[in-house]
């Protein structure tokens, strides 16, 4: 099964769960909004049903909120309309997809979801061709690396019965090397939550 076909299939039980971490959501959500300004033009990949780009859209002039998953671009659509928001376009597509428009954005966005990626380093670098100058790279992600590698051999097993996704236990070590390595300089860093640790970055093109 591949990534978009497994998101696709989950997507309404996903939309229908209520949100894992409530305060590390927030949070994310405040420091996030500290780099935005009102006339900014941003990307949201891996946007999922569009939850955040809902709570992010008064506060910039445009979002393109992207996802692989149809059903989830749906929901995305669904909920944009009932909520009559008008500066957030849901469409399908992933990093270096032409769906998601050439740029350039002001920021790009990618909430819990490097880690769900083979190559978060590549992802890194479509984001950054795709960013002005000084544009902000605005990442969390899950660092399952260590002790939380004891879920690797669980996770492949329901792999293959279609019942978990791709997961990348990335070090936060190495995710800020991979960011780093892509032209980036990281500016500012936080844990939310604290374990397993979910590793938000802002990092700014050069």
């Amino acid at each position: 099964m591949t990534d978009a076909a497994f998101w696709d299939r989950v997507a309404r039980a996903y939309a229908a769960r209520p949100v894992a971490n409530p305060d590390a959501w927030e949070t994310t959500l405040t420091r996030t909004r500290a780099h935005l300004r009102p006339g900014d033009r941003v990307l949201e990949v891996g946007c999922g049903t569009a939850s955040t780009a809902i709570r992010l859209a008064p506060h910039v002039a445009a979002i393109t909120a992207s996802d692989i998953a149809a059903g989830m671009v749906t929901i995305g659509r669904e909920k944009l309309a009932a909520a009559g928001i008008g500066n957030v376009t849901c469409v399908q597509g992933a990093l270096g997809d032409a769906a998601l428009g050439p740029g350039p954005y002001d920021a790009v966005l990618a909430f819990n979801l490097l880690h769900l990626t083979r190559d978060p380093g590549a992802e890194a670098a479509h984001a950054h061709a795709l960013l002005k100058p000084g544009g902000l790279f605005i990442t969390k992600t899950a660092c399952l690396s260590g002790r939380y590698r004891l879920l690797q051999p669980v996770i492949a097993a329901m792999r293959l019965i279609g019942r978990a996704p791709w997961v990348n236990f990335l070090s936060i070590e190495r995710l800020e090397r991979q960011i780093a390595d892509a032209g980036f300089q990281i500016v500012e860093t936080g844990n939310y939550p604290a374990a397993p640790p979910a590793r938000f970055i802002v990092a700014r093109k050069g």
